[in-house]
């Protein structure tokens, strides 16, 4: 009976414990981001973003790369959300890309992107060039 009560007492302490450490929320933020991109079967690419979180603003570089098939150039504003961030510089890394889409004059694109921090990219906005494409690729962050 003893040894029931020493574990019961053990468990609640355990769980007061676990119960008041501090843990991290994931947030999320606002992101808007300018990329050209041009290229013939080999697609290279950079450009800027701003990521807007709690008030405060963090400029970014893009650049990027894909291989496949690619023909022309094109410049994309995106828009959207950054999800599970865990402060500003979790946004930085690279990001996988895949899948196939095309713009000409002007068209819509968008796309959801996730990086090792586990921060999700989802985006979306117009395009304006020439540009078909059916590539796999990348792009990278980084905070200026």
């Amino acid at each position: 009976m003893k040894r029931l009560a020493a574990c019961a007492a053990l468990a609640t302490l355990l769980s007061g414990a676990l119960g008041s450490s501090t843990s991290t929320h994931a947030e999320t933020g606002q992101v808007a981001v300018v990329f050209t991109k041009g290229g013939f079967i080999v697609g290279v690419g950079g450009g800027e973003g701003v990521l807007l979180l709690r008030g405060k603003k963090y400029p970014f570089t893009v650049s990027g790369m894909s291989v496949g098939f690619t023909i022309g150039a094109s410049t994309t504003k995106l828009v959207g959300r950054a999800l599970n961030l865990r402060g500003p510089a979790s946004i930085e890394g690279s990001y996988a890309v895949g899948g196939a889409g095309g713009a000409i004059a002007a068209g819509a694109g968008a796309v959801q992107l996730q990086n090792a921090n586990g921060v999700i990219l989802q985006l979306s906005g117009p395009k304006v060039g020439a540009e078909v494409s059916a590539a796999v690729g990348g792009v990278t962050i980084r905070l200026k």
